[in-house]
């Protein structure tokens, strides 16, 4: 294991949370020189917790990339596996550290959880009075999000080019991104494409969101959170409390683009319109969210006095593409719905989006292979000399996905099982859907979750243990398990 390697590449990652940082505190500065609202102990004290962050930020980065400066850029894939599940992790420590400095602030297990929420798109908080924080911090916590939806791994391939021929083993090691059928020779340049298609998304969502009424400060946080799919607001009331079917609809668009594969807008930059024509996951997708919004649309409408149809699909629209998007934001109380719309909701958290977006959940594409490879097995049970070829996408994958496919999904059922039955012990007031509600939202990085923790209440009654078990969930959920599973593997650790 070549440590110095790490310790370079997790150093430029510390700086370039410093140097994200240090764009908020620049912020918060200005807001308290310039601004009478802005100007009082809390606004003062969010410019000192993100000073003290930046600080503290780059200086523990600048160390970890000095120890390894000599070494040689080539990382291979044990050390890309270490980088990539020890960047998430000390991403979020340091993200922490304004959200502990800051009036209000939270205890320091609390902002791990916050910031851990932030960097993996969860969207979960602990921030029971979201605007009481000042608009500083806030900030940072929209910016934390919008780093983690387009992968801080991603970011590092399209700026440092220099890491040469690991950047691909990041890349992929990152998520379930796809880069292998693209025609970009190198991986930077593919990574930049990724960057630039994002940082358009955004743009043209915080535009839109102005234009339809929301102030400047509120429509770059809503768009940073919608674009990645987090879900973070800046209001406690979440995207409801303003109240406009406009602004609903345009956040909607874009949940729905960030939980497509953002390999499917580099084909369609690339113009390679047969692979955006075979295309099956993103359609899958969007049939699925078509079916549940009226199932539960439907269900409203029968179940409820106090909905028309029209009010129903409203309702039922919005909260089906934030829920399946894993992006969280919330215009009504779900929670309240018949149990028949509430468990299809359970069932959008689990699926979540398309490979290769910042959506969480298990992905569309493993759902559809899992269905392929069951129909395979139950059929060679009459027919056991018949040959199946399972495809995806027009491609055939080979045998590794699709042990891996489903390896992962059984891995999600224990995970979701083990996770539970800790919390229960660790949280013995809560009743069962609410622990289950626990797993569920952080481990598929859907935020809110059901009763105790649903889209009205936050995660602040939790204790400590809880805390730190369902940040480890979230990574773990972001990463798609594999990543940090395998750091808990002593074998890993060993010299070649």
């Amino acid at each position: 294991m070549n440590f110095r390697i790490i310790a370079k590449v997790l150093g430029i990652l510390i700086i370039l949370i410093g140097v994200a940082m240090s764009a908020c505190a620049i912020f918060s500065e200005i807001e308290v020189r310039h601004s009478v609202e802005e100007s009082g102990p809390a606004a003062k004290s969010a410019v000192t917790a993100l000073w003290a962050g930046t600080g503290i930020s780059v200086f523990f980065g600048l160390a970890l990339f000095l120890f390894g400066f000599r070494c040689k850029n080539d990382i291979l894939r044990r050390e890309a596996i270490v980088i990539v599940g020890l960047s998430w992790i000390l991403a979020a420590g340091f993200g922490a550290i304004p959200f502990y400095l800051c009036d209000p602030g939270l205890g320091m297990v609390e902002s791990y959880f916050e910031s851990m929420s932030g960097i993996t798109t969860t969207g979960s908080t602990v921030m029971e009075d979201i605007e009481a924080y000042p608009r500083g911090v806030l900030l940072w916590r929209s910016t934390l999000q919008w780093l983690g939806g387009i992968g801080i791994v991603v970011l590092f391939a399209a700026v440092l080019s220099f890491l040469g021929v690991g950047s691909r083993s990041l890349m992929q090691q990152e998520s379930s991104l796809n880069i292998s059928d693209s025609n970009a020779s190198r991986v930077s340049d593919i990574a930049l494409m990724l960057l630039k298609i994002y940082l358009i998304f955004s743009v043209v969502c915080t535009v839109g969101l102005i234009v339809l009424g929301m102030s400047t400060f509120d429509a770059v946080l809503h768009a940073m959170t919608t674009v990645s799919t987090g879900g973070f607001s800046p209001k406690n009331a979440s995207v409801g409390h303003f109240d406009s079917i406009p602004i609903e609809i345009w956040i909607s668009i874009f949940m729905i683009l960030g939980s497509l594969s953002f390999m499917l807008y580099v084909f369609i930059v690339q113009r390679k319109w047969k692979r955006v024509a075979s295309e099956e996951e993103g359609k899958f997708y969007l049939i699925l969210l078509v079916i549940v919004c009226a199932a539960i649309a439907l269900d409203l409408f029968l179940a409820t006095d106090d909905h028309t149809f029209g009010q129903a699909f409203h309702e039922s629209f919005f909260n089906v593409i934030s829920i399946s998007s894993t992006t969280g934001f919330a215009v009504s109380d779900y929670d309240q719905w018949p149990l028949f719309s509430r468990m299809l909701l359970i069932f959008l958290m689990v699926v979540g989006g398309c490979a290769g977006s910042t959506a969480g959940g298990v992905k569309m594409n493993r759902v559809i292979l899992f269905k392929r490879i069951a129909r395979m097995e139950l059929t060679r049970t009459f027919r056991p000399h018949q040959v199946f070829k399972i495809t995806l996408n027009g491609v055939a994958p080979d045998r590794k996905v699709l042990v891996t496919a489903t390896l992962f999904l059984a891995l999600a059922l224990i995970i979701i099982l083990i996770s539970s039955l800790l919390i229960a012990l660790l949280e013995p007031d809560l009743n069962l859907i609410s622990v289950f509600g626990c797993s569920f939202a952080t481990l598929f990085n859907t935020g809110p979750g059901f009763e105790s923790v649903g889209p009205t209440d936050n995660f602040a009654f939790l204790n400590d243990g809880t805390l730190a078990l369902l940040s480890l969930l979230m990574v773990i959920g972001r990463l798609e398990f594999f990543a940090i599973l395998v750091l808990f593997m002593p074998s890993l650790w060993k010299k070649y």
